[in-house]
């Protein structure tokens, strides 16, 4: 294979594990696009047609619909076959009017369930890091790259300023309005993106002190009553009281 073919696509073995791919009848896989999501945490979009939707049977087919317009992600079309699709991303089936959410899942690390057109018109974002920019007003890094601008009326009123990192946007998709703020904190709903416990979902019941998100040790009661520990830098506010998205079944 060519230069250019090497530089297009990455070797299967080298793929990462959770994609659905038949590793030893192909030598190469595609390699995701530069964008909102890592290559480590992330399905290129044609990946996700062919071998988890299996709307087709090649590769060829795969990027013949992509191009073509069939396919939304985050309410926006998307053409680039290696577009990388992760975490909390809604695809819409155009042709079908079909909706899928990208969500953790044990063992499989990501997986699609399918939602109801109302449930595939928002997401939920993580609140990475925070800015103030000119006049005051507070900017909103998220977890897939997007930003939010929130606009305060007076930037001296702590009152206004509700969000902190690790809690969770509901957000219009494409618009990124937002709906509702779910904070981090004690009993809220979350979920396991990463590690032993990926899926998993509890309430939130403690916190440890620590340098970064990394070394801070969070504590989950589990849904069957077990107790969950892992680093806050893999847990995700998915509600406060309830889940504000569709689960799989047997989880909730």
């Amino acid at each position: 294979m060519g230069r250019m073919g090497i530089s297009r696509h990455m070797k299967r073995h080298a793929a990462p594990t959770f994609w659905p791919l038949m590793r030893k009848d192909f030598k190469w896989a595609v390699k995701p696009s530069a964008g909102p999501h890592p290559v480590s945490r992330s399905i290129p979009l044609l990946v996700l047609v062919r071998d988890v939707l299996k709307y087709v049977e090649r590769g060829k087919e795969a990027r013949k619909l992509i191009a073509e317009g069939h396919f939304r992600v985050d309410g926006v079309v998307r053409t680039d076959y290696k577009f990388p699709v992760g975490l909390m991303d809604v695809i819409e089936v155009i042709d079908t009017g079909e909706f899928f959410r990208v969500i953790p899942a044990p063992t499989a690390y990501m997986t699609l369930i399918p939602v109801s057109r109302e449930e595939g018109s928002f997401k939920l974002c993580r609140i990475e890091n925070k800015t103030t920019v000119d006049g005051g007003h507070i900017q909103l890094n998220l977890h897939d790259g997007k930003n939010v601008l929130i606009r305060v009326s007076n930037p001296s009123k702590p009152s206004e300023d509700v969000y902190k990192t690790m809690g969770t946007l509901k957000v219009t998709i494409p618009k990124l309005e937002v709906v509702k703020y779910l904070p981090l904190q004690s009993n809220s709903m979350v979920i396991i993106t990463s590690g032993r416990s990926v899926g998993k979902v509890g309430k939130l019941a403690s916190i440890s002190e620590g340098m970064g998100r990394h070394r801070k040790l969070v504590k989950i009661e589990g849904l069957k009553g077990d107790a969950i520990y892992t680093t806050l830098d893999k847990v995700f506010v998915i509600g406060v009281e309830s889940p504000e998205i569709k689960l799989p079944k047997g989880v909730f």
